[in-house]
């Protein structure tokens, strides 16, 4: 299993080499390189590390980031539920994809491995670059093994009702609106992947035509279904839910609308109670348990709200386990 990664330490140096490794990847700033290092050198890594820093303090855990620390439970779980070997690797930070890998392949008996991207949605700043490493690992060490991977499940229905179960004790309580925060992208992520170039953002209602060749690889229609599955299973009538993004960095047009954009606007309805949930996260992170449970919360109170609970990801709930169980049987 690969998730996205965290710095070592929640200082500015650490944090600052994770960003370096993180924004100069070509998948996530889809810049040529000169440029992509003028942004990152001189407008990012500048005054951001310090900023992130500071976030990630506010969540570290004892045993260290929340990503590691329940990314590590998640594989214990799934270790307990099959006769398989299983490592988790970070696609930036430790442990490596690369160290994983090896860690598995020295066992010359194994001839598959199981790739299993932990992003429910395609996004060539997720998907493809984790993907892409895997596959540079083992050409790099001429590995003789079999590589299978997981495509995007955001509406395989086993995954579907992991995330709501997962979110049934939360889905109980009082509550006014429902909002599903999914992570940002710019908009030039999505159009670049539409080989139509007449399709994603260009059309009314893009996401709900009819259009598999195209929706395969749309990160946005992708989310639109998980939510419209999600609320077709929990019963959530259309009125009380809505999608929004989060986690904008730079100046490029992102999807929209924002998240704490929403949260104002919940708020100066008469919005009270509002649960968010971050089905783009399968492990709780800095994007949802200080983006959402602690800067969110704060937008939402500073608007006029009362209340707002952030629903957790799936981390190592049994349904979900059990999902991921299923995925690697042979």
């Amino acid at each position: 299993m690969a998730n996205l990664g965290s710095p070592d330490a929640p200082v500015t140096p650490a944090v600052r080499r994770y960003l370096h490794q993180f924004l100069m990847d070509p998948y996530v700033i889809q810049l040529p390189w000169p440029l992509r290092k003028a942004i990152v050198s001189l407008f990012v890594l500048p005054t951001r590390p310090k900023a992130s820093a500071e976030a990630y303090q506010s969540v570290w855990m004892e045993q260290g980031s929340p990503l590691i620390v329940l990314s590590e439970k998640l594989k214990a779980a799934l270790k307990a539920k099959v006769d398989v070997p299983v490592e988790m690797a970070m696609r930036y930070g430790k442990p490596s994809i690369e160290e994983k890998i090896l860690t598995l392949t020295a066992d010359k008996e194994i001839t598959e491995l199981l790739y299993i991207p932990l992003y429910p949605h395609f996004a060539d700043s997720t998907v493809t670059t984790s993907v892409e490493e895997a596959k540079r690992v083992i050409k790099k060490h001429r590995l003789d093994i079999q590589l299978r991977t997981v495509e995007p499940f955001y509406d395989n229905p086993d995954y579907i009702e992991a995330l709501v179960k997962s979110a049934e004790p939360y889905l109980e309580q009082d509550y006014d609106h429902i909002v599903f925060s999914y992570h940002g992208l710019p908009e030039s992520h999505i159009t670049k992947l539409d080989a139509t170039g007449e399709h994603c953002l260009k059309q009314q209602n893009c996401c709900q035509l009819n259009k598999p060749e195209v929706h395969k690889t749309c990160y946005r229609h992708q989310v639109m279904r998980t939510t419209q599955c999600f609320a077709l299973q929990a019963g959530l009538a259309e009125n009380r839910y809505s999608v929004a993004f989060q986690s904008r960095l730079g100046r490029a047009k992102w999807l929209g609308p924002n998240t704490e954009d929403r949260l104002e606007e919940l708020a100066q309805a008469g919005a009270k109670k509002v649960l968010v949930i971050c089905p783009a996260f399968v492990t709780d992170c800095l994007e949802t348990l200080e983006e959402i449970a602690i800067r969110g919360e704060e937008v939402f109170k500073q608007a006029g709200g009362h209340s707002l609970s952030l629903i957790p990801c799936m981390n190592d709930h049994p349904a979900w386990v059990d999902v991921l169980a299923d995925w690697c049987q042979p």
